[in-house]
């Protein structure tokens, strides 16, 4: 017998030393980080130089792994001396942080100004390996801005500046790639995305899958529903429609497909959940986070003031999805028997509810009850996720009565809970590096003073008109959007549109924050990039601009909403009451309205139709956006009159007085 057969060959052990390394390094990142969540012993500055090292230890390792097993050699031999430059620069700043911070401001050393421009060139690479030519072109543009700001003409125009000032205002200071974004990631973001690989590898989506495919069975449209779980809750916390679309569509839309639904219709819809998601508290792809720290307080109060509006859009999102599915014919019930070998014990759901619940209950209790920071109470959860993760199934297996296999299954979840950690640091690389970038964008933004000129442009361009205003902010929302995730798109109109609608508008400043969050995430389906929609095409192997088409007739609502929330100042409030109960009812029937015109499978001649549609879209729009509360009441009035006329008239359906008077 040839032993060495058996043995792995070079390239293969060298790509399995990488994997070890990738969940040794993983563990090491988390082990620290939640050590300084717990201690906080050194300055948050301090912390981010160290957690930006970390974390691009973890990327690179696992991006030179992957590049390998492609056999992309030259991709390994480039990320390496990238990511190498940006690791050696954590550790310098982070060993002479005192020097560096406290003691040489606006001023460095050669050195370090070499090593500042070699910082500049690694992060443009990785910002163009990760998010492709659109993003590297923006971020080359505002460092050339900022050199060249002398030479624009107009409101735009600025000193400039010097290549010097340029590397101390995004490096070597440490308020620029080292800055307010890249602190705010490390100390809150990155926990919670902990939590977030621990729910991955402990098999929480599995469950949300089961529970999608019961309700499945109990509702019509229950295929297209259950993609549209699934890719908003995953949404919500992966931060970037593109990857959700690609990771949760690689499922979602085949099933949709299989049940008789057109192509461009099943990528339309996970293009839709993949994006909204984004919007879904408590995570909202990690925007919430930046949104409290811009407004100075509690992120609890940032999660309350977003339930109305998501209510809205899930709503209307659930709705349209409903209407496409059944006018499809999509008959054919998802097969559990496809997704799992067998349904769960009694046991096994009272054990998961168990597993599951204690720790999202003890993040409710601590950030929502006892007011604890965001950084401690996402401690206590990681740790009691790891808790009833690592403990629920051997004691499921005891109380089933099987001491041996509860002793197999305590490792199984010990190894599972060293997956989750790696998952964890592997989600949270990308939306790093990104936020890095944007922090370095943003301090050169405020150094040119370039919001204040933004304010200018748009007053002149919209004439003072708030309507005009909203719509080139929402047009600039979606232009930034294009190829980088929803956080990092709203932390940059943040800056440059948000202080003009609170100083020259007078809108408050949550309603502004959630304007253009939610104009941010709209790059994902609007075409001609609709960079989601690309994604969901390519798996259902369908027309892009028919599924940019599907997509927008079943997200609509979420293209009025920005401006509906300058027009109801009540439906955004951190304190919410039946005023803003009653207010978010009324725009939720405007957009049900919108979907109802665009969606629904109406029995009518195609001049008909079309007329009805047209009519019940304007409808929808002016009770979202309508100010004067009879407008509003008088077009839910008339769209209930039409929703019920079209079930007697053409459904043959009788109202209930009606059956009275005939017998």
């Amino acid at each position: 017998m040839d032993t060495h057969a058996e043995q792995p060959d070079g390239p293969a052990r060298w790509l399995r030393g990488l994997d070890v390394t990738v969940t040794l390094a993983a563990v090491l990142f988390w082990l620290v980080a939640l050590w300084w969540t717990h201690t906080q012993s050194i300055s948050t500055v301090r912390y981010g130089t160290l957690f930006v090292g970390g974390v691009l230890t973890v990327y690179a390792i696992n991006e030179t792994r992957e590049s390998l097993e492609e056999g992309s050699w030259v991709d390994a031999l480039v990320l390496l001396p990238a990511a190498g430059v940006l690791i050696t620069a954590s550790a310098y700043f982070f060993t002479n942080f005192e020097t560096v911070y406290l003691l040489r401001q606006g001023f460095a050393t050669p050195h370090e100004y070499m090593l500042a421009r070699l910082i500049i060139v690694s992060l443009l690479y990785l910002t163009w390996r990760e998010f492709g030519n659109l993003f590297l072109g923006l971020v080359i543009g505002v460092m050339v801005y900022a050199i060249y700001g002398d030479a624009v003409p107009g409101v735009l125009g600025h000193a400039g500046m010097t290549e010097l000032t340029l590397l101390q205002a995004t490096v070597t200071d440490l308020y620029g790639f080292y800055g307010s974004l890249t602190q705010l990631t490390a100390s809150w973001i990155a926990p919670f995305l902990l939590y977030a690989g621990l729910l991955f590898a402990y098999g929480a989506f599995d469950l949300i899958l089961r529970l999608a495919i019961v309700a499945a069975g109990r509702i019509r449209s229950g295929v297209a529903q259950t993609a549209v779980l699934s890719s908003a809750v995953i949404g919500s916390i992966n931060g970037s429609y593109t990857a959700n679309a690609a990771m949760t569509g690689s499922f979602t839309i085949p099933t949709m497909k299989e049940s008789g639904m057109a192509g461009h219709r099943a990528a339309g819809i996970e293009a839709v959940a993949s994006t909204a998601g984004q919007v879904l508290p408590p995570v909202m792809g990690a925007s919430a986070f930046v949104m409290a720290s811009y407004l100075g307080v509690a992120y609890l109060n940032i999660v309350v003031a977003g339930l109305m509006p998501a209510a809205i859009l899930v709503a209307s999102i659930a709705i349209a999805v409903h209407y496409t599915a059944i006018s499809d014919s999509s008959s054919q019930d998802m097969e559990f028997s496809e997704f799992f070998d067998d349904p769960m014990t009694s046991n096994q759901k009272v054990f998961e509810a168990i597993r599951f619940g204690v720790p999202f209950g003890v993040l409710i209790y601590f950030l929502g009850i006892a007011q604890y920071t965001v950084m401690t109470s996402a401690l206590y959860t990681v740790v009691a996720m790891v808790a009833t993760g690592v403990t629920m199934p051997p004691l499921q297996r005891l109380v089933d009565g099987s001491a041996t296999s509860a002793v197999g299954e305590l490792r199984t979840q010990v190894e599972n809970t060293i997956r989750g950690f790696r998952r964890g640091a592997i989600i949270l690389a990308p939306i790093a590096i990104i936020l890095v970038v944007v922090s370095g964008v943003v301090n050169l933004f405020s150094t040119t003073g370039v919001p204040a000129k933004i304010a200018l442009l748009m007053i002149n361009l919209s004439g003072g008109v708030l309507l005009f205003a909203v719509l080139l902010g929402m047009a600039v929302a979606i232009v930034m959007g294009i190829g980088m995730p929803t956080v990092a798109a709203y932390v940059i109109v943040a800056i440059l549109i948000v202080p003009t609608f609170v100083s020259d508008f007078g809108v408050a400043e949550i309603t502004a924050h959630y304007t253009m969050f939610y104009a941010a995430i709209l790059a994902g389906i609007t075409p001609p990039v609709a960079t989601a929609a690309v994604v969901a095409a390519g798996i259902a192997e369908a027309n892009f601009w028919r599924t940019c088409g599907a997509a927008m007739k079943i997200a609509a609502p979420l293209f009025v909403l920005p401006v509906a929330f300058v027009y109801n100042p009540g439906l955004i409030t951190m304190a919410p009451g039946a005023t803003t109960l009653f207010l978010g009812g009324l725009v939720m029937l405007g957009a049900i309205a919108i979907i109802y015109g665009l969606n629904y499978p109406f029995r009518l001649s195609v001049g008909r139709l079309l007329l009805v549609r047209a009519a019940l879209t304007v409808l929808g729009v002016l009770v979202m956006t309508y100010p004067m509360m009879a407008v509003k009441l008088g077009g839910v009035a008339v769209f209930i009159t039409v929703f019920v006329a079209e079930k007697v008239m053409a459904r043959g359906l009788q109202l209930p007085f009606a059956r009275g008077v005939e017998q």
